[in-house]
């Protein structure tokens, strides 16, 4: 734990320990940050006190209990309380006060994004709604993966169409025909590149593609 007056751009409270909370405390201690996890809950407490560094048994909602933890000293906090409104907005406010720099919050609906932007939250993040979003684009098979953003623009990964096979970009006109942009190739058994006009296509070629979100599903629905 980072000690008082120690701050460091690295160092990251996450506040709540339920499936968000933690999955981002595991992934954030795994890429080399600085993690305090704290939770009022006892059994997650002493189930994750095994797995993270830094894991505190507390009231997020006190501001002399998160003074004292010295939340001062971090430069980002998350908010991942997803059992109550008012427990993640006091949570919120606590943090705001102590003058963490940078905030990141889960919210149940809009109207609890609204009040936590409000309040100062810079990236709300919904991971029922996200999550949904991008299964809906997943489960006909034809994306591997998806990622929209606010704009309805798209970042997606996916097999090549057939018209697409022994063909380059520029041979195959992709986004003269489909306005979308294909980004990379990945060809098994090499490493990810570029693309460019003269990449040429193969039916096992995973391809990169950006573009917008309907465009990327028409070009994807191709056979």
């Amino acid at each position: 734990m980072l000690g008082r007056g120690k701050s460091s751009d690295d160092a990251v409270v996450v506040c709540g320990l339920g499936r968000f909370g933690s999955a981002t405390a595991d992934a954030l201690a795994r890429l080399g940050h600085d993690v305090l996890a704290i939770d009022r809950d006892p059994r997650l407490v002493a189930e994750w006190s095994a797995r993270l560094p830094h894991v505190v048994e507390a009231d997020t909602t006190s501001h002399e209990a998160m003074e004292q933890l010295g939340i001062t000293d971090f430069a980002v906090g998350v908010v991942a309380i997803g059992t109550s409104v008012e427990s993640s907005v006091l949570t919120v406010a606590t943090l705001v006060d102590l003058g963490v720099k940078q905030l990141w919050a889960k919210a149940l609906t809009e109207a609890h994004g609204r009040i936590l932007e409000r309040l100062g939250v810079h990236h709300i993040v919904y991971p029922e709604h996200d999550s949904g979003q991008r299964v809906a684009h997943l489960v006909t098979g034809r994306l591997m993966d998806y990622i929209e953003f606010d704009d309805g623009f798209a970042i997606a990964k996916m097999r090549p169409p057939t018209e697409t096979h022994g063909f380059t970009l520029a041979e195959s006109k992709v986004r003269e025909k489909y306005g979308i942009t294909v980004i990379g190739v990945k060809t098994p058994g090499r490493d990810f590149t570029y693309a460019v006009p003269e990449t040429r296509i193969y039916e096992k070629d995973v391809m990169i593609v950006s573009g917008r979100s309907e465009l990327i599903e028409k070009f994807a629905a191709r056979p």
